[in-house]
């Protein structure tokens, strides 16, 4: 396990990979996720962010750089889903995460954000807070998370929509003295680099990088606009 002010040393200013393929995909296999992770890393990523106990367990035997790790899953009367429960938290600790990431909106939830944060913190990991606005970025802040990431602007219902990332935010929580990630609809060298710019620590994509699928599609549509 790495410590921690080594952890935010290797990842201020740099590239967080998402390594999360199309669930039922053909790169959905922990030993593809394992190798998504390398080529990012070839390419320069700092860290990672990996989905699935299973597709940690195979990562982190194949890499040194931090790991963020979570996991998803539906829990009934709560649209929380990210890392939802403390049994969560453990089992992702004991498959090697360095940073473990957690819903940490205001909605109705199984597990209070600062009970998790806690818990990560007894497990040696850093905390990551997934938010959808400033107030709840500053409240995770407070708790305790050594990283709030803009992971679900825009995907909660009282959240702004639209197209790109949400740099208002990044740079709101930026002024305010957080440790924030970018993440969420960085498509471009370009985005990625208006997030440093606007203010964050860290930069995480998914999609452009690691959902082939996706990315393809969006070749492929644009092509039929031509042909039309």
């Amino acid at each position: 396990m790495l410590r921690r002010a080594q952890i935010l040393e290797q990842l201020r200013h740099g590239l967080i990979a998402s390594c999360q393929p199309v669930r039922g995909g053909p790169l959905d296999a922990p030993a593809m996720v394992a190798a998504l992770a390398q080529a990012t890393i070839a390419g320069g990523a700092v860290g990672l962010r990996i989905e699935g106990l299973a597709d940690l367990a195979a990562t982190r035997p194949a890499v040194s750089v931090p790991i963020v790790g979570l996991v998803k899953r539906e829990v009934a009367g709560s649209p929380v889903y990210i890392t939802p429960a403390l049994s969560d938290v453990r089992a992702l600790a004991e498959q090697g995460a360095d940073i473990i990431a957690v819903d940490a909106t205001l909605r109705p939830r199984p597990v209070e954000v600062g009970a998790l944060i806690e818990a990560i913190h007894a497990q040696g990991c850093l905390a990551m807070a997934d938010v959808s606005t400033l107030e709840e970025g500053l409240m995770a802040h407070a708790l305790g998370a050594d990283l709030v990431g803009t992971t679900l602007s825009g995907y909660t219902d009282y959240s702004s929509k639209q197209q790109g990332p949400d740099l208002e935010l990044v740079r709101a929580l930026a002024g305010q003295g957080v440790r924030v990630v970018a993440e969420g609809r960085i498509a471009t060298p370009l985005q990625a680099r208006q997030a440093l710019d606007a203010g964050a620590f860290a930069v995480t994509v998914g999609t452009a990088l690691t959902r082939v699928e996706w990315v393809t599609r969006g070749f492929v549509e644009a092509l039929r606009e031509v042909t039309r």
